[in-house]
């Protein structure tokens, strides 16, 4: 199996998880941050569709003009790393809005990583990196990311009164 074929199949496992911790989350629970948690299940799917992005697209092969279609700039500076997740419900977007961002760049790094060539794959990144120096370290980094952010989603579950799923 190559590298890149791994890398696709961390980032599928991934989402799939996900998936299955956001099952059963009805939408009037997304913007809930229980006592005592600095964050929401809406931030932390926002911030995984953005950091999706950011990772296998933009890192990969830039910005193109009909991102912005995929993912607004708006969007990506709301939940970017750094961003404050807010308990506030006005101005924020509903839970089927940022469920079509997450679900529609998930599918567009999955239709473009099969046509990144190896060579494309060693070309050193600029930094901040956060494991490897390379374009397939980005890759690697988006499935480890995503988890990282699944079990914060499965802490918040049980913090709303939900069942862990694993």
């Amino acid at each position: 199996m190559s590298a890149l074929e791994l890398a696709r199949q961390q980032i599928v496992f991934a989402r799939g998880y996900t998936h299955s911790l956001l099952a059963d989350v009805l939408d009037e629970l997304w913007y809930v941050q229980p006592q005592g948690c600095p964050t929401h299940i809406a931030w932390q799917v926002a911030h995984l569709a953005m950091a999706q992005y950011g990772l296998t697209l933009l890192r990969m092969r830039g910005k193109e003009p009909s991102d912005q279609e995929l993912i607004s700039n708006d969007f990506f500076k709301r939940f970017k790393k750094g961003s404050v997740p807010s308990a506030s419900t006005a101005d924020q977007l509903p839970p089927s809005d940022i469920r079509v961002v997450f679900d529609r760049v998930h599918a567009r790094a999955l239709q473009e990583i099969p046509t990144f060539s190896e060579q494309l794959l060693l070309e050193a990144l600029p930094e901040p990196y956060v494991a490897h120096a390379n374009k397939l370290g980005s890759l690697l980094f988006c499935a480890a990311h995503e988890m990282l952010h699944a079990g914060q989603i499965g802490l918040i579950r049980r913090q709303l009164g939900m069942p862990p799923i694993r």
